[in-house]
């Protein structure tokens, strides 16, 4: 399997390779008309001359197309210089017949106009479709034996039109690919952006908590070498239950309960010699919700923990909003908390059930406010 780096252009399969030579070769059936005629010149190196350039032709023509059509594929430009000598090229095989095609090499004119058209921008492409569709009435006045060949002229107009369709079509599927590429890339960068908040979520509350108990244990070791025994065992088990969240993190397994944030709340708040005052009881909830709820929790207590410097935390639940707040210091600088990055992931999740997250200060007095709340009316 082909495997194709951002940025990249997809691999051709080999039948859409094989259509694409088709594409270019199917439309040399025109030019039986001047190998025809070159077949019927009674000189031996009339016939020779005339088949001969019309085949050289034929090839130059089909290897343009597939030039092109690899360039655009790839998303590069088609080189101006490069450009113009392929099309004076082809003019060049297609007057070089004359001797043995006669007027018929008039036919070739479809194709540089339709080269010009796959090959120049607008204006100069326009130029050489005038040039062409005018050339075989002109040179019918100019040339003795040679007739006014209208339908040359409007196979040249035909043509033209066909293959700047063909040239649309083209243009719009690399930007198609393109743009489908640039979401890929989005969704790529938007998914490490996802899982970098998770971590940071999961990793500063439980590593904040595990800091706290682990210096609290240092405290006590000498003092109370029973409770500091505990205090490590329960440093201990939050690390590995950090450790398992990050490994359901990375599997894209992991939900968060409100109920055990909660708990979790209860012994990070305890640890830290804050108060709690926790619900005793909790509404039923949506699956969504609960977890969204969850994870207000896990972030508010986190930010107790570390900034607040409080003696008490409140946390309410109701069927329709969480609020975890303190009466420590306070924002300081409110832009900045409000803009954290567990907050930042924390109004991503709350946006996917239109919630609104409210930080700032309390209302009722000193300390800081977090509140997640559903609109009026939410299921």
């Amino acid at each position: 399997m082909d495997v194709v780096m951002p940025g990249q252009p997809r691999p051709v399969s080999r039948r859409w390779r094989v259509t694409g030579w088709l594409l270019a070769a199917v439309w040399l059936f025109f030019l039986n008309v001047p190998v025809a005629t070159a077949l019927r010149q009674p000189e031996p190196w009339r016939r020779v001359v005339g088949v001969g350039t019309v085949v050289a032709f034929g090839i130059a023509y089909v290897l343009l197309f597939q030039w092109v059509r690899g360039l655009r594929q790839a998303g590069r430009p088609i080189p101006r210089g490069r450009a113009v000598a392929a099309l004076l090229a082809l003019l060049a095989l297609g007057v070089a017949g004359i001797p043995g095609t006669d007027g018929d090499w008039l036919t070739t004119l479809v194709f540089v106009a339709a080269a010009a058209v796959l090959l120049l921008p607008g204006g100069w492409a326009l130029a050489v479709v005038a040039a062409a569709a005018v050339t075989p009435l002109v040179a019918a006045g100019l040339v003795p034996g040679w007739e006014a060949e209208s339908t040359i002229t409007f196979a040249v107009l035909l043509a033209s039109f066909a293959m700047f369709g063909f040239a649309r079509l083209a243009q719009r599927n690399s930007e198609l690919q393109a743009a489908q590429q640039q979401i890929g890339r989005l969704a790529v960068t938007e998914e490490r952006a996802r899982t970098a908040r998770d971590l940071h979520d999961i990793l500063g509350h439980s590593l904040t908590v595990v800091a706290i108990k682990a210096e609290l244990a240092g405290r006590l070791i000498e003092v109370d070498p029973a409770r500091a025994a505990s205090e490590i065992a329960d440093v201990e088990r939050l690390a590995r239950a950090a450790l398992a969240d990050v490994r359901q993190t990375v599997g894209a397994y992991r939900g968060v309960r409100l109920a055990e944030e909660l708990a979790g709340a209860r012994a990070a708040l305890t640890a830290a010699g804050i108060a709690a005052q926790l619900p005793t009881e909790l509404p039923e909830l949506p699956a969504e919700r609960d977890q969204l709820f969850g994870w207000a929790v896990r972030e508010g207590v986190t930010n107790v923990v570390r900034h607040s410097g409080a003696r008490c935390c409140t946390i309410r639940v109701r069927p329709d909003q969480v609020e975890i707040s303190d009466d420590g210091r306070g924002p300081s600088m409110p832009d900045a908390v409000a803009t954290g990055h567990g907050l930042v992931g924390l109004r991503e999740r709350a946006a996917r059930l239109d919630a609104t997250v409210t930080v700032g200060r309390r209302p009722d007095g000193p300390g800081f406010l977090l509140r997640v709340g559903l609109p009026a009316g939410a299921r």
